[in-house]
């Protein structure tokens, strides 16, 4: 077996999990609804999934063999796709223009 499989599976968690904190109004995904929550939040949220992602993807290269050491710029090039995945996410929720349905208080 190939190590293609699951690296595409992989990088489908990491897009899915990137836009995860832009899709929902509750914090950490699972706690209390907050009316707008703020980017803080969605930033942090976004931070934590990105940290699972990286760990997942640790562990699958584990099952498939030995892993490899990473340096510092591993986990810089790691966030910054986190963030570039985050972009459809963010657009959405954040630069858009907000319609009177979604404007009410």
């Amino acid at each position: 077996m190939s190590g293609a499989g699951p690296g595409w599976a992989l990088l489908l968690v990491g897009f899915i999990a990137a836009n995860l904190p832009f899709l929902t109004d509750r914090l950490m995904l699972v706690g209390p609804r907050r009316a707008p929550k703020a980017l803080g939040w969605r930033l942090l949220e976004l931070l934590l999934l990105s940290g699972l992602t990286i760990a997942l993807g640790m562990l699958i290269e584990t099952r498939l063999g030995q892993r490899a050491p990473q340096g510092w710029e591993f986990y810089v090039a790691a966030l910054c796709l986190m963030v570039t995945f985050a972009f459809p996410g963010f657009v959405w929720r954040i630069l858009r223009k907000q319609s009177a349905a979604d404007a009410t208080p």
